[in-house]
């Protein structure tokens, strides 16, 4: 899954630069288009396994409780046990370790995602569902550590940020196989 992300990602991140290249090269020659501003490309991102393009900022587990309950509750669930019974549809996020190879899996950010970053990422450009993208660097830094010390990964005083938080082990990180296709390798 992460891998095909990743994947995906580089590309969408590859295809979307050399529209800017070729949308310059255009304005440069022919005198039409516009020029673009890398602000607006800063809003295209992806956040790879080692933390590659992680932005500045910091948050605590205990900061994070706060952001949570401001953001995150009404979907997920004030102890993030989801909420589908009341038809929102917020998911699970801790919980069901060791479910993945049962009749019963519970795929959460505990049991099922294998880098922390993969958190950050989707934390940073999807929610909260009501207003994607709307958090601050350090909200979402915190909602990550909070996310992650509630699944007793890291403890709630830990400090995350774009130096600590690739280096978090998640409970999942041998449960993927390597995708070995060499083409994938272009995407590096």
């Amino acid at each position: 899954m992460s891998m095909l992300k990743t994947a995906l990602g580089g590309a969408m991140l590859a295809g979307l630069l050399s529209s800017a290249v070729f949308a310059q090269a255009v304005n440069d020659q022919y005198g039409f288009g516009t020029k673009v501003d890398p602000a607006e490309l800063s809003g295209f991102f992806s956040i790879p396994p080692d933390g590659r393009g992680l932005p500045p900022g910091s948050g605590t587990g205990t900061a994070g409780a706060k952001v949570f309950a401001e953001n995150c509750a009404a979907c997920h669930g004030d102890k993030l046990e989801g909420n589908p019974a009341k038809g929102i549809g917020g998911d699970k996020l801790i919980g069901g370790r060791g479910s993945l190879a049962t009749k019963t899996p519970v795929k959460t950010v505990e049991s099922y995602w294998p880098y922390a970053t993969t958190l950050f990422d989707y934390v940073k450009r999807a929610m909260p569902f009501s207003a994607p993208g709307s958090l601050k660097n350090d909200e979402v830094y915190a909602v990550v550590a909070y996310i992650l010390s509630e699944a007793k990964i890291i403890k709630p005083t830990d400090t995350v940020n774009a130096e600590t938080l690739p280096k978090i082990a998640m409970p999942n990180k041998d449960g993927f196989i390597p995708d070995s296709r060499p083409e994938l390798q272009l995407y590096h």
